[in-house]
């Protein structure tokens, strides 16, 4: 089947549709609030069924060259001594080499480059209004133009405006896991020094700061701390400094050179469950539908290989509405495992009492002892299998 698509939202998931329906000759239009590719987020460890879709892509060659070595993950106290390591060769080598650890910004230009101008983007804009038609469905933009398409696509993220005006208010279908988490990047010659090639995170309680360097002298920041609250700060920079206060002195020159609050990626951590993904002619896809949180570890690799499948069962379906039943049908039991995942691993992210942290730390120095590596594999990345 070929037709025609509108996609809001131009994150990983709508890229990655975006670049599949344009090699079968689709007609895209991806619709985009921002006013370009995000510059702010975090570095990842892409691996599982969405390295597996990057290949089929034809893709691996760019992550290659945008991803970054990282020695050892390393679990820090306040005086920067490492309590316990964990070598990602030895992770590589678990997940039979299949591992790449890149910045989420940097896999987003990577997709952008691939479609170049085989779809249209429409930046600053939004979508107002949608009219399902029976055999398509008529889309009018917040910008004042209207587009009539035989699919529209929401793939914008975890507060989903698309399933906000056609599914209902977000609160339904957000599972909050009571975590707040931020990322940022800054330059600092001596932070970066002092991480010596390592992803660095502090063995804390209740919240945990972590820093990887990248090119020149700059680092990354990534931050995770409890909260029983689910909005968001007003100020974001001030709720930072005071929340990550008194973990050290480069905690203190991390939060010195935190940039302004609205540069600073701040979000929620959650999970999203929606009992049906399909609306007539419109369908849900990433974080709209199936956000898993960073505690799973597999947002962005489970973005790119869902909209791998639905692009598949469109562009081999006889019709738009059975091509939807068949991608809900294969890919939700993927990711209702992920999330099944993610919720079991909080502990191991960040522990809530003295006594988790510890059992954290005793098993990283038991993953250290021969054979263990597929459980290290699994135990770390909280790795699923693919159900393609």
């Amino acid at each position: 089947m070929i037709g025609s698509a509108v996609i809001c939202g131009a994150g990983i998931a709508g890229l990655s549709l975006a670049h599949e329906l344009v090699r079968h000759g689709w007609e895209v239009t991806l619709v985009e609030r921002a006013p370009g590719l995000r510059e702010q987020g975090y570095m990842m460890d892409f691996f599982g069924p969405g390295y597996e879709a990057a290949e089929r892509m034809g893709l691996l060659g760019r992550l290659r060259e945008l991803s970054h070595d990282v020695d050892a993950l390393a679990y820090v106290d306040e005086r920067g001594r490492t309590r316990a390591s964990v070598g990602y060769a030895r992770l590589a080598r678990a997940l039979d080499g299949r591992l790449l650890s890149i910045m989420r910004p940097d896999l987003e230009r990577a997709l952008r480059e691939a479609i170049g101008d085989a779809a249209e983007f429409r930046y600053r804009d939004t979508v107002r209004e949608v009219t399902d038609r029976g055999d398509g469905v008529r889309v009018a933009f917040a910008g004042g133009s209207v587009r009539d398409a035989g699919l529209l696509v929401g793939a914008d993220g975890i507060h989903s405006h698309v399933r906000r005006h056609l599914w209902g208010a977000e609160e339904q279908f957000i599972r909050y896991l009571g975590l707040h988490t931020a990322a940022y990047t800054f330059d600092d010659r001596q932070v970066h020094a002092a991480l010596a090639g390592r992803f660095v995170m502090t063995d804390t309680v209740d919240r945990t700061l972590g820093l990887y360097g990248l090119d020149g002298d700059r680092v990354a920041a990534f931050m995770a701390h409890t909260s029983d609250d689910p909005d968001l700060p007003a100020d974001r920079r001030a709720a930072l400094r005071d929340r990550y206060a008194g973990l050290g002195r480069v905690a203190a020159r991390t939060l010195d050179r935190c940039p302004p609050g609205e540069e600073v990626y701040y979000d929620q951590v959650a999970q999203v469950e929606v009992p049906d993904w399909r609306r007539g002619n419109v369908v849900l896809l990433g974080d709209a539908c199936q956000a898993v949180s960073l505690l799973a570890g597999q947002g962005a690799s489970l973005a790119v290989a869902g909209a791998c499948v639905l692009a598949d069962h469109l562009v081999t379906a006889p019709s738009v509405p059975a091509a939807l039943r068949g991608y809900q049908a294969q890919w939700r039991p993927v990711v209702t495992a992920a999330q099944r995942a993610g919720r079991r691993g909080a502990e191991w992210f960040l522990p809530r009492s003295e006594a988790a942290r510890r059992r954290r730390l005793l098993m990283l120095h038991l993953m250290a002892l021969p054979g263990a590596g597929r459980l290290l594999a699994r135990g770390v990345t909280g790795r699923t299998s693919s159900a393609r």
